[in-house]
Order: structure tokens, then C-alpha cells, then sequence
């Protein structure tokens, strides 16, 4: 855990923290505060990079309207995300999905299965589930109603 990922799991640093090291754009590093500030304060909503930093930190836990509704939209997730914990669960359902496709060999898997039959599609489903239990991972992840 970096410094910057202390606090709650449920607080607004923790959760804007989870935002910037999940949604990294594809063949880069993550996005620097300095480049979320930049791009906020372009659509129109001012905000420093400093302020970002200090909101990371936990050191500020309580941003006006307009910056959250910038993060958000920044960063693709509904403005709910921050407060409602049913929310956030969701969103990072969905964004531990989006992660797990830009892996190569996950993207050959979905794609290998296209065209194949409802009886195959739940006997693959069903050793990738065993795989999973013999490696000790999570089963199927919470269905996100989408």
C-alpha cells in the first residue's frame, strides 16, 4: 500500500486513489494528479493539482459539487461512486472486468468462445470455475444488473 492509499476503504481518498490506479489507460503509466487537474479545469471546472493531492491524502474530505462531478466524469464513474458504497462496489466490479480484458491471453479466452453453443459456453464456464476453487480464487463475481 503506497502512502497514498491510506485511509478507509469506504472514504472519498481511498475510493479516488482505487480510480487512479484501475482506470489506466492502456500502454502507459497511470494519470498523474497534475493530468486529472488539467483535464477537469478544461471541461470547465477549476481545480489544482495540489487540491487533487491533498483530497488523495485524506487531508481534504469534502469537495464541492463541481469537483466531484469533475473527477467523475473525468474518470468515467457516476458521482454516486464517492458516497454510496453500493455504488462503488458496482463500479469496481466493472472496472476489475475492464481490467482483467486488457490481459492478452483473457481477451484470447473471450474471444476463442464466440460462436460456440449455450452447452459449450456453460461447460467451459464451469472448468474455468474448478480452475479458479483449485487456485484459490473468488468464484463468479456479483452480477452488477447492467
Amino acid at each position: 500500500m503506497t502512502d497514498l492509499e491510506s485511509g478507509p476503504v469506504n472514504g472519498l481518498a481511498h475510493k479516488l486513489n482505487h480510480l487512479f490506479t484501475s482506470t489506466v489507460p492502456a500502454g502507459r503509466s497511470p494519470y498523474t494528479t497534475e493530468e486529472v487537474a488539467r483535464a477537469i479545469t478544461s471541461a470547465g471546472v477549476p481545480i489544482s493539482g495540489s487540491y487533487i493531492w491533498l483530497l488523495r491524502k485524506g487531508q481534504r474530505d469534502n469537495p464541492t459539487l463541481r469537483h466531484v462531478e469533475g473527477l467523475a466524469k473525468f474518470f468515467g464513474v457516476p458521482p454516486a461512486y464517492f458516497f454510496d458504497n453500493r455504488v462503488t462496489d458496482t463500479v469496481n466490479t466493472e472496472l476489475a472486468l475492464l481490467t482483467a480484458l486488457r490481459d492478452a491471453q483473457v481477451q484470447r479466452v473471450a474471444l476463442r468462445t464466440a460462436g460456440l453453443s449455450e452447452k459449450s459456453l456453460r461447460s467451459i464456464n464451469e472448468v474455468i470455475e474448478r480452475v479458479r476453487e483449485l487456485e484459490g480464487l473468488p468464484g463468479d463475481p456479483p452480477e452488477t444488473g447492467r
